[in-house]
């Protein structure tokens, strides 16, 4: 169920697997996505099997409703609307408030600074990654008073340079913006590193402590993967603050 765990100064980084949960075929079996076609019931109880194991109330847990954008929402709650903000990245000062990213190939990022008491949870895909929205989330937690040389970072699983093949053109429109995200893929062909990527952006803007899933959900039967499969669950990756 957790694929992931780390705890750092009291900054906790946790991303799922798709084990554990009750999700029928083709969203078996811990799909944490509640815009994929599955039952919305089902969803909801697989957010409160995941949370539960992390030591997390569910009620305290905030999700975005993804768009592969820029923008960041700063959270003091869960959303008291129906109605989830369209937003890539989330920021809090709240000690205890969970942050949650959804993802099946795209990459989690998830920040915090321990001492400042700030964290933030960000969507990076390669459009996401291309407009900036680490960037974003990073300047978004220096405005509640995060340094980035204090902020902790983690991303988690998702689609390798390897493995995500794309058209050369996008390769090279990615290239002209993030030049580390050029790659090729096993077999010869153009590529996008979107991992790679998002830790050059995290490196230019002075985070030290950075570390890597070295999980690609394209080759791992233990996750979501929507390249592989296209109807398929979604994982988490979740940050919070003791």
């Amino acid at each position: 169920m957790i694929g992931q765990r780390e705890t750092v100064s009291g900054a906790h980084f946790a991303f799922t697997d798709r084990w554990g949960g009750v999700s029928a075929a083709p969203y078996e079996e811990l799909n944490l996505g509640g815009a994929v076609g599955d039952d919305p019931g089902v969803v909801r109880t697989n957010r409160e099997l995941a949370a539960k194991s992390l030591g997390l109330d569910p009620g305290r847990v905030v999700w975005m409703n993804q768009v592969h954008g820029n923008d960041v929402a700063e959270v003091e709650g869960p959303w008291t609307t129906r109605l989830t903000p369209e937003v890539d990245g989330l920021v809090t000062a709240v000690r205890g408030l969970a942050l949650a990213v959804l993802t099946a190939d795209c990459v989690p990022v998830l920040l915090a600074d321990p001492v400042a008491g700030v964290a933030a949870a960000a969507h990076a895909g390669r459009p996401g990654m291309v407009k900036g929205i680490v960037p974003a989330a990073i300047d978004a937690m220096e405005s509640l008073g995060a340094d980035p040389a204090r902020i902790v970072a983690r991303t988690g699983p998702a689609v390798c340079g390897r493995c995500y093949e794309v058209p050369e053109a996008m390769r090279a429109e990615v290239a002209a913006v993030e030049p580390t995200a050029h790659a090729e893929t096993s077999w010869g062909t153009p590529a996008v590193d979107v991992a790679a990527g998002v830790h050059a952006q995290l490196a230019r803007a002075g985070v030290l402590d950075r570390a890597q899933s070295p999980v690609c959900t394209l080759e791992s039967g233990d996750h979501f993967s929507y390249r592989r499969d296209r109807t398929t669950g979604r994982l988490a990756g979740y940050v919070w603050l003791d």
